[in-house]
């Protein structure tokens, strides 16, 4: 199978409907796209390589379902509503199977998102995916990370540490544990991101580590300093179970949860499924607060690709 028929067969959908703003999908040169009027784009792109952003033998729907999560997951923590995305997938060989099964967690996820494939291209070599994906957000209204103020209280929806856990389990042999699930396949929730805006602070997907891009937004705020609440990080049963000179690293440092992260301005309610883990505080470094009440600074820690 060549590569156009190859596209034919597993990246054409011409019996769903295009998607709003859809002029032109794929199958030409380039895509034509009708922006939503009056509203602001938001694009991101994300690369993820076999063997090294995702283990050589996660199950081909599971990496579908992955390479278009890690996207998604900037658009929300943006604010912004999914609407379109572009392809590149390199592989090794056109592998049938692979292809019916990576192409049906792609689209799985894409539907539930509301988000079109546009476009893309396909080559020969190491498996790599690579996705461009576009949202629209109302002018003025996109979350970023540089709105924390001193005295916000710091939030998160999700359970970080799944992921670190996850990639522990399955490089054990333990594929059936919710947090390999999680790694192979990142939930989160896709209404999130939009219950933020105009209410959060700032906010971020914690994809290196949760100091790590706690940390970020703590930069863009203008040097800004935290203080976390160790005993208030949300768990599943797994991390539960580890004791905590265990478990606290992996929820602070471990990586590839795709939870957002978010400041709170005020004494509202927290949206539902989030958790209150901490307050942003006038100066640096991020202190640990532990369950006996000790603190002490955090050391830097996450994942960086040099």
């Amino acid at each position: 199978m060549d590569e156009f028929a190859l596209i034919e067969r597993y990246f054409r959908r011409p019996d769903q409907p295009p998607g709003d703003g859809v002029v032109l999908g794929p199958g030409d040169d380039a895509a034509l796209l009708l922006p939503p009027a009056g509203d602001e784009l938001v694009m991101t792109l994300d690369t993820s390589l076999g063997g090294h952003h995702f283990p050589d033998d996660l199950p081909a729907a599971d990496v579908g379902h992955r390479c278009l999560a890690v996207n998604l997951s900037d658009l929300y923590a943006m604010g912004a509503r999914p609407l379109w995305f572009l392809l590149s997938v390199t592989l090794p060989q056109a592998d049938e199977a692979w292809l019916a099964g990576f192409a049906q967690g792609l689209f799985d996820l894409a539907d539930r998102a509301g988000i079109a494939l546009v476009g893309g291209d396909v080559t020969r070599g190491p498996l790599s995916v690579s996705i461009q994906a576009t949202g629209a957000v109302t002018p003025g209204r996109a979350l970023r990370r540089s709105g924390a103020r001193a005295g916000q209280r710091l939030a998160i929806g999700g359970v970080p540490g799944q992921g670190g856990l996850g990639l522990r389990h399955w490089q054990a042999g333990e594929r059936a544990s919710v947090s390999a699930r999680h790694l192979a396949r990142p939930a989160f929730p896709l209404d999130l991101g939009a219950a933020l805006v105009g209410r959060a602070g700032a906010a971020i997907d914690v994809s290196d580590g949760l100091l790590q891009d706690l940390g970020h937004i703590l930069k863009a705020s203008g040097g800004l300093g935290a203080e976390l609440d160790l005993a208030t990080l949300p768990v599943n049963e797994e991390l539960a179970a580890l004791d905590e000179a265990d478990r606290y690293p992996l929820q602070l440092t471990g990586g590839d949860d795709y939870c957002l992260l978010f400041t709170w301005p005020d004494a509202r309610p927290l949206p539902p499924g989030t958790s209150d883990i901490g307050m942003i505080t006038e100066k640096g470094p991020i202190l640990l607060r532990y369950p006996d009440g000790r603190t002490e600074p955090a050391r830097p820690g996450g994942w960086r690709h040099f």
